[in-house]
């Protein structure tokens, strides 16, 4: 036992420290966690990646109209939306597994 620490408080300091390792493997794991999103019941599809980068977005031709640009440029960008929305719900998820739920600030 570290002197002058009570065994309570080791043992929290010896929890936290475990936990701050978890979070950062968690993190590190994050940037290479990819989500798809979609918009146009799937004529644009849109791939993010953990570290909140946008990795490929696809286009269904049939979508393209040059009359109407301003919607497809609104697909892209729900489908955008909707991809990193995802990838930050799977990240939020991995981290609740280590925090238990507990709101800790400046996570991710």
């Amino acid at each position: 036992m570290a002197k002058g620490l009570p065994g309570d408080v080791k043992g929290l300091l010896n929890q936290a420290k475990q936990m701050q390792n978890q979070l950062e493997q968690v993190h590190s794991q994050a940037q290479e966690y990819s989500e798809e999103g979609q918009s146009g019941g799937g004529m644009i599809k849109v791939i993010a990646k953990g570290d909140n980068t946008i990795q490929s977005i696809t286009i269904d031709p049939q979508v393209i109209d040059p009359s109407d640009v301003d919607m497809l440029q609104d697909m892209i960008i729900a489908a955008c939306n909707d991809a990193l929305s995802n990838v930050q719900t799977k990240v939020q998820s991995e981290l609740t597994k280590i925090t238990g739920g507990m709101s800790i600030p400046g996570l991710f």
